[in-house]
């Protein structure tokens, strides 16, 4: 039985979701980043029953699901997305649909105390998994103008990330996000229909924050390990560091090979219809990409695919404390 709840977050993409995921009778699904459960809601309506795995690294979220989803058939996981795929490669499960939605709840944005929104004032927090110690607060009035200018220009391709760096450390402490943000918009020249100055900085902190980048790079080979034959692959990024990441690992594994493991269901990413953005600005920057599984291939024959750093990332990820699943 499903039990209805206010629809906190509007899911994005989700007519394009359902199309390249085809979510059929009988289907496992596995959503890695299922949140208040908007995508899973139409998958599940589709797959009937079938057993369903939701993983989220978020305890509100968690709590949301499991009043939503309340058959023994679908299990709920509270766990970031790269612990959680550990967990599963371990059992070896593998499931017909995979979904990964890498952007960040309305829920998150519209929450003041979560410290992710640049209107709504609160503490400089950021963290996805509250029980996580770092903060935005720690990195912003700790790190050197130096780290905090690679920080901006790595994570946020912020292209005034010096003179940020430096106002930052010249107006130290900043607790609030709004403080940060108003700092940030002094210093950076801004046309009010242009997006908010501050944009590329808090999207940095984030990433920084929750490990996003270095997280997906690491959890990428194993949902392709995850997924059976004939099964499909769903990922929506929300910027072209994410998108980047993804693209790349696809590529390697699905690139004109005779042997591919995956095949690609589009050739370029898919977008928001203006329509869509209309109904839901944050979908304005979201780039859906999918493909389906050609064959199995064993982890030791996998690991050629990957470069050098993913190599050694997946090598190393073993010694996380992983979910019991």
């Amino acid at each position: 039985m499903m039990v209805q709840v206010d629809m906190l977050h509007t899911p994005v993409l989700l007519d394009a979701v359902l199309q390249y995921l085809d979510p059929r009778p009988g289907e496992t699904y596995l959503d890695l980043t299922a949140g208040y459960g908007g995508h899973a809601r139409s998958v599940l309506s589709r797959t009937l029953g079938a057993p369903a795995t939701l993983v989220d690294r978020d305890k509100t979220a968690i709590d949301h699901l499991k009043k939503q989803f309340q058959r023994k058939q679908v299990r709920i996981v509270y766990s970031d997305f790269l612990s959680a795929s550990l967990a599963l490669e371990k059992t070896n499960k593998q499931f017909d649909l995979i979904l990964a939605d890498l952007g960040v709840s309305s829920p998150h944005l519209n929450t003041a105390s979560r410290g992710f929104s640049l209107t709504h004032n609160g503490p400089l927090d950021m963290r996805m998994d509250l029980n996580q110690t770092q903060t935005a607060e720690a990195i912003i009035n700790t790190y050197s103008e130096d780290n905090l200018y690679g920080l901006f220009k790595k994570y946020g391709e912020e292209p005034f990330a010096r003179s940020i760096a430096k106002a930052i450390v010249l107006n130290r402490p900043l607790k609030q996000t709004t403080e940060l943000a108003n700092l940030i918009a002094k210093v950076v020249r801004w046309k009010s229909h242009k997006i908010h100055p501050a944009t590329r900085v808090f999207q940095a902190l984030r990433i920084v924050v929750n490990d996003e980048l270095e997280q997906l790079g690491k959890a990428l080979p194993i949902w392709i390990q995850l997924l059976k034959p004939g099964g499909r692959l769903v990922i929506i990024s929300f910027h072209s560091l994410e998108d980047r990441i993804v693209k790349h690992a696809l590529k390697e594994v699905s690139d004109g090979r005779y042997d591919a493991i995956l095949r690609p269901l589009i050739k370029t990413p898919i977008i928001a219809s203006p329509k869509e953005i209309a109904i839901n600005p944050r979908a304005r920057s979201a780039k859906l990409r999918a493909a389906v599984k050609n064959k199995n291939l064993p982890v030791q024959n996998f690991e050629k695919f990957m470069t050098g750093k993913e190599r050694e990332a997946h090598a190393n990820t073993g010694k996380k404390h992983l979910p019991s699943l």
